[in-house]
Parts: C-alpha cells; structure tokens; sequence
C-alpha cells in the first residue's frame, strides 16, 4: 500500500533554496510568484513545461516535485491497464505490455 502524499512539495524545496515565490516565478519568466503560490497551494495544476521549469530550478525530478500527482496518474493508468489486460481480442506481445504496466505498482 503506498503511503499518502501531498499533491506536490513545491514549498519545501523553495524553502531548501531559500527562494521567495517572487524569485521562482521570475526563474520561470513570471513577473511576481502568484502562479507559484496557485501551484504550492494545490490551487493549480502545472502544465508539463510549468513542471520542467520547477524540476530545473529545484533540481529534482518532477514526479518528485508532484509525488501526490503522480502517485494519483500512476494508479489510474495501472488501474486501466489491468482492464485493457483482461481483453480477450489482443495479441500475447500487447497483452503482455499491458500486464507489465499493470504490475507497475507491485514491483
């Protein structure tokens, strides 16, 4: 069982830099840090170069920075690839690509 996560972890690795929301958003070509502080309040979902931006400026992976999220994505998509699985018109080579998903979160 996966233990709960926070959406993201934005305001601790800001804090780790001692960075202010006004300096990240600048980072990220902003003209304040009030897209920071939607993100870091769970009040926003990034877009995937909002998320490369932050993984550039806090030097860790994205899934990191969004572990929740990302705990969140990967359950849905091992959850359908299970069904996808159990479908009885796939070849053994796709069947086997949508086990191999579906036991992602086994491993």
């Amino acid at each position: 069982m996966t233990s709960s996560q926070l959406p993201n972890y934005l305001v601790s690795n800001r804090k780790r830099l001692s960075l202010s929301q006004a300096e990240v958003g600048f980072l990220m070509g902003n003209t304040d840090g009030a897209n920071i502080s939607r993100y870091e309040h769970f009040d926003r979902e990034p877009s995937l170069e909002t998320a490369l931006a932050l993984e550039v400026i806090f030097q860790r992976p994205a899934r990191e920075l969004f572990n929740g999220l990302y705990q969140k994505i990967e359950a849905d998509v091992v959850a359908r690839a299970k069904t996808l699985s159990e479908q009885s018109k796939l070849t053994s080579e796709k069947r086997q690509v949508f086990i191999n998903i579906a036991s992602k979160l086994l491993n």
